[in-house]
């Protein structure tokens, strides 16, 4: 099956590109990890105005989704931009909200996610147990295993990261219960889902931004004077990224069009390795100069395995696809 994308896809994905492209974004990363969100929730707000965070919000609540295709075409280029903040667990709690079919709590905190004026943070059970950028969000919602919604207060205890710019938390046991039953348990199965796929996106881009970098970099670098990107050996590795890419592509759509458990986890499972060997790819070409934070690949090259690991590790979406039959 040929998966291509509407023109009015094509159009949004690449005025969504050009807005990234003019956003300085690698300093907004550095500064968002050095704790200053000034910077990042400049950057939130325009890509807000873009209808991004809408795009997972029903019409109803100002919203004009759930448009999980739009979506994940979106979080592609926020991957290759490198955006930093929990943009999948704002777009996966505003799934789970509208999924709980609560009227009062839909009007309370939809509308406020869609327009990108508030954020969120989120866990889950079968994600992870930490609450990314807890400190910098406005709402944090986890969903325990008894099924109940909370809203915490606090962000919790901080965390150490591979990412510096991914800042998690432990998220603490109290709050106030906004649901409770069944509702939020199937609801938050299809959060999980829609945050499975969204960081499978993310993967994607980040793994082509790597690529490409490290592409750039093959023609510039010499070795007996002669670019590094004309040796055959060099040649193998690079085919070999942008296979796994392009592998992770369709598998990606596909999930985006059915959002079934078993498509959702492939696509995580295929992007996420992808993402993790064009990872593995720069850094041996780029050599030493890819370790120092000054060169702008690391703020890549630190995204990749957190990303393959989170809302869904490579053992556990294998697990899933098996187990799916």
């Amino acid at each position: 099956m040929r998966f291509l994308p509407t023109e009015e896809q094509s159009d949004y994905v690449s005025a969504l590109r050009s807005l990234l492209g003019a956003a300085a974004v690698p300093a907004a990363v550095r500064s968002w990890a050095a704790g200053e969100h000034g910077p990042g929730r400049a950057l939130w707000s325009r890509l807000a105005g873009t209808g991004l965070f809408a795009l997972a919000v029903p019409e109803a609540y100002d919203g004009v989704g759930p448009l999980p295709v739009e979506l994940a075409l979106g979080f592609v280029e926020l991957g290759r931009a490198g955006v930093p903040g929990p943009v999948v667990e704002t777009a996966a709690a505003a799934v789970l909200l509208a999924g709980l079919g609560d009227e009062a709590l839909s009007k309370r905190f939809l509308p406020g996610l869609a327009a990108g004026e508030t954020s969120a943070t989120l866990t889950l059970p079968g994600g992870s147990p930490y609450a990314l950028d807890a400190d910098a969000v406005t709402h944090r919602f986890t969903v325990t295993e008894p099924g109940e919604l909370r809203l915490t207060a606090a962000p919790g205890d901080p965390l150490s990261s591979t990412d510096p710019a991914r800042r998690l938390y432990r998220p603490p046991g109290d709050g106030e219960l906004l649901a409770a039953g069944p509702a939020v348990t199937a609801a938050a199965g299809t959060a999980l889902r829609w945050a499975r796929l969204l960081t499978a996106a993310q993967c994607l881009g980040v793994g082509e931004a790597l690529l490409a970098r490290t592409v750039e970099y093959a023609k510039q670098r010499t070795q007996f004077g002669t670019p590094i990107g004309g040796f055959q050996a060099v040649k193998h590795r690079l085919a070999d990224t942008l296979l796994a890419l392009e592998f992770a592509r369709p598998l990606l759509w596909a999930a985006a069009l059915s959002l079934s458990r078993r498509d959702v986890a492939a696509a995580k499972l295929t992007a996420g390795e992808a993402a993790y060997a064009a990872a593995l790819t720069a850094l041996q070409l780029h050599g030493a100069v890819g370790y120092t934070e000054e060169l702008d690949l690391s703020l890549w090259l630190r995204k990749a395995r957190p990303l393959r690991d989170a809302w869904g590790a490579p053992s556990l979406c294998r697990a899933e696809v098996v187990a799916a039959g």
